[in-house]
């Protein structure tokens, strides 16, 4: 019997640690949404269309991705081309991207002094993530609220975003190309 007993043990530890091994071999939604925006890493420029404002559109923008902190956070920095990195004259938003839990997050510190938080979800295909404002830390009369990243193909990506301007939003559109 006790042969029998040490048998039967031995199946339930193996399918145990298959299980185990099968759980954290399966990415989660989040994971699967993050690795998509980190094949986006690299120098990005393209033209931004501002909805209803005619005077902001047509400025080529230049977009840095890039991936640290071991691969667990993108850094998404964003301004206009041609312009030096002086933080006192120009904008110069950074966003932070990264797996906090099940959520992707996206964390946007904005010109406006606020830190807007987001949450993200790709879309069935694969190729969008759209992310939800959550909450925000400092001033909110201002702030970025809504983000879609749709990927064209491995040189072509857009960029959607939405700020609000107390409760007015104004929407921004980024046709971007792979630089490097």
């Amino acid at each position: 019997m006790k042969p029998r007993i040490a048998l039967s043990l031995l199946f339930v530890l193996v399918a145990a640690t298959a299980f185990a091994a099968d759980a954290v071999a399966t990415p989660s939604d989040a994971q699967k949404s993050f690795t998509t925006l980190k094949s986006l890493a690299g120098e990005w420029e393209g033209i931004v269309t501002v909805a209803g404002a005619p005077e902001m559109s047509g400025a080529k923008m230049h977009l840095s991705l890039r991936v640290t902190s071991r691969g667990n956070a993108l850094v998404h920095e964003m301004q206009e081309a041609g312009t030096p990195l002086d933080a006192t004259k120009y904008d110069h938003p950074v966003t932070m991207l990264y797996v906090d839990g099940d959520q992707l997050t996206l964390v946007h510190y904005c010109d406006a002094g606020n830190r807007p938080r987001m949450t993200g979800k790709m879309s069935p295909d694969g190729k969008t993530i759209e992310f939800e404002f959550k909450d925000i830390s400092g001033n909110p009369d201002y702030h970025m609220h809504h983000s879609v990243f749709t990927l064209i193909d491995a040189n072509h990506h857009t960029e959607d975003w939405t700020f609000m301007m107390k409760d007015k939003p104004m929407h921004a559109h980024f046709d971007l190309t792979r630089k490097n």
